[in-house]
């Protein structure tokens, strides 16, 4: 049997900000709370399943509307707190992400599920631009518009080297159907192309993770593995902070340019074109 999809990402919240159920007001498919992330007070933030939720869609650890509209509250409250204060003060924000796509549903489309998960996306943007340092730690999924509305904004990305984390368009199954190919091809494709691979080692190679972290099991991680997770979450502030505020890492990397060198070779041609316009 599976591992349910949300279980890493509630349990590593809970282990990071000892906070085990949502705040008053928010949905039950959403964690928040204030916890240290090194030696300041950070926003810690998370999607989780909700058997109970009134939107049947997101029950297994999706982002929909509430859950997207939701993170925005918290991540604009918070830029809000902080607007007068410089940027090596401003607090940091952790998104822990587990999360098995956008809600897929005739209500969410109805109500506008693109634009919810835009405004949230675009939260967690402003708060890297206005000197928030956002770090995503991927404890599990990170599949489709569930990842880019929770997590993919951030400035750092740290993902577990683990055969449960997984960071990818869409659900191998899926993939299957678009492509018309079996999921015995897609794997082979995987182990040639980097951006087809299921896994997370393969997708570090293109340059979008700043670290993989090694827990022997994220389910049952050691006091000694907690704090190497902890270490890794300051460290990776600390570098946000003195980075620039927008994603140029994620093609800077030596990754990247190994792995991704057409794509930077027409981003080059593109602003060359641009200049001479």
């Amino acid at each position: 049997m599976s591992e349910q999809v949300g279980l890493r990402g509630r349990l590593w919240f809970q282990t990071l900000t000892g906070v085990s159920s949502p705040q008053s007001g928010d949905p039950g498919t959403i964690m928040s709370a204030s916890a240290l992330a090194g030696n300041q007070q950070a926003l810690y933030l998370c999607v989780v399943p909700n058997a109970g939720s009134r939107f049947p869609c997101v029950r297994d650890g999706q982002v929909g509307l509430e859950e997207a509209y939701t993170l925005a509250t918290h991540l604009r409250a918070l830029m809000e707190a902080d607007r007068d204060r410089p940027r090596a003060e401003k607090s940091p924000i952790i998104a822990v992400v587990d999360v098995k796509s956008q809600a897929y549903g005739r209500r969410e489309e109805t109500a506008g599920i693109h634009f919810a998960a835009a405004v949230a996306s675009d939260a967690y943007g402003s708060a890297r631009f206005a000197g928030h340092p956002v770090i995503a730690l991927v404890a599990g999924h990170a599949f489709s518009g569930g990842f880019l509305t929770h997590g993919y904004q951030a400035n750092r990305i740290l993902a577990f080297d683990d055969a449960g984390v997984i960071i990818h368009a869409m659900h191998k199954e899926a993939a299957a159907r678009v492509t018309r190919r079996s999921v015995a091809d897609l794997e082979r494709l995987g182990h040639e192309i980097a951006p087809m691979s299921y896994d997370i080692r393969d997708f570090a190679k293109l340059g979008i993770l700043h670290q993989l972290l090694h827990v022997d099991n994220p389910l049952q991680p050691g006091p000694g593995e907690i704090e190497m997770v902890k270490q890794a979450i300051a460290e990776a502030i600390e570098d946000a902070r003195s980075g620039p505020a927008d994603l140029s890492n994620r093609l800077d990397s030596a990754e990247a340019k190994n792995t991704r060198k057409a794509g930077i070779a027409v981003r080059e041609l593109v602003r060359q074109q641009w200049r001479n316009a």
